[in-house]
């Protein structure tokens, strides 16, 4: 009897380590080409979770050039992916992304140094608060206190009560979103962090 309860509990962690299931909603995003708005629908988004939970050091990122001029490359990057297909551990334009995938791309594409897993990304960098939030920064999620990481997301832009972002979900891809219009991700922001300085 011991043994298929530890293949229960390693199911069901596995399963609900980067997974999340949120209703669908409607946030305005502003259109790239246009400068118009439309709607798009937010829904549950997955994430392939880690094989097994690695402790790492944080790594110092390396620039090539400006702080300026590689936030501007990411976010330039980042745009030019929005509707490419989630794909559950995915992490290339080919195949499709998840979150941490999307988010490694992107930074190794710039020269800087990230892990794979969103829970070993959100140790890396500097903590800073929501009001110095620029593009380029990761923003981190988790359902509670005591819950780990499952998601992240790249800002893009800020305003008064915005926080733009993009991210990969499972049924629109990678979409650009304001995080703080959502009832979904607002309440979930657990740290943002910055590796760009």
């Amino acid at each position: 009897m011991r043994h298929p309860l530890l293949i229960l509990l390693f199911l069901a962690a596995l399963l609900s380590g980067c997974s999340s299931f949120r209703p669908v909603s409607t946030v305005r995003n502003p259109s790239r080409a246009s400068g118009t708005t439309e709607t798009v629908e937010a829904r549950p988004h997955r994430e392939k979770p880690a094989a097994k939970p690695v402790a790492r050091k944080a790594t110092p990122p390396v620039l090539t050039g400006s702080t300026a001029a590689v936030r501007g490359k990411l976010i330039t990057e980042a745009e030019r992916f929005i509707g490419v297909r989630y794909k559950y551990g995915g992490n290339n334009p080919r195949e499709g992304f998840d979150c941490s995938g999307f988010v490694k791309y992107l930074y190794n594409d710039q020269g800087l140094d990230i892990h794979r897993v969103s829970r070993d990304q959100a140790r890396q960098g500097t903590q800073i608060n929501a009001s110095a939030a620029k593009p380029g920064d990761l923003v981190f999620y988790r359902r509670g206190a005591n819950q780990p990481v499952f998601h992240v997301s790249m800002v893009v832009a800020t305003g008064p009560g915005e926080i733009w972002v993009i991210h990969p979900t499972s049924s629109r891809g990678v979409i650009r979103e304001n995080i703080l219009a959502s009832s979904y991700w607002k309440p979930k922001i657990y740290t943002i962090r910055t590796l760009i300085q």
